[in-house]
């Protein structure tokens, strides 16, 4: 019984965590008026990482990060990132690959907020989800609940694991 909990818990926890970047994908797309104003919605010809990259970002990285805002490659590839790890969470396929992708952009993101976070020495709600992002890739999250023991059992993903 504790076990079947444990997994049903897996399976919420990757869904929800899919959801989180899936709705950040959407909301950037189509501007749906909660973090992202439809007048600044990438289809609009907003940038969706201008504001974050220009005005969130402060630490040692800074230049960096800064140096990054308004580029057509940095959109696409974080726009890219948001839907491949929001769908292969949400779906339970690719966990793998979108649970690493999740952690190395939140990991970035961490970097890009500063160091130290502003409430705690070194931990803040980024490091939290690359915590979380462990846990799903390593726990083998996507075989409960969606596409997960489907995708897990074809041929490709036995003899190439990663894919899992």
């Amino acid at each position: 019984m504790e076990q079947n909990i444990t997994k049903a818990f897996l399976g919420l926890l990757r869904i929800s965590m899919g959801f989180i970047f899936l709705w950040a994908f959407l909301d950037k797309v189509f501007g749906l008026g909660f973090a992202t104003k439809p007048e600044q919605a990438w289809i609009a010809g907003d940038s969706p990482t201008t504001g974050f990259l220009k005005n969130a970002v402060h630490g040692p990285f800074a230049d960096f990060f800064h140096s990054l805002a308004g580029m057509a490659i940095i959109d696409w590839m974080f726009m890219l990132g948001l839907l491949f790890i929001g769908l292969s969470l949400t779906l339970g396929v690719f966990v793998r690959l979108g649970g690493l992708s999740g952690a190395l952009m939140l990991f970035m993101m961490y970097l890009a907020v500063g160091l130290p976070p502003a409430n705690h020495p070194f931990i803040d709600d980024h490091f939290i989800y690359i915590l979380v992002m462990g846990v799903l890739v390593f726990g083998n999250s996507g075989k409960y609940f969606g596409l997960g023991n489907l995708w897990y059992n074809t041929p490709f993903v036995q003899k190439y694991k990663i894919f899992a």
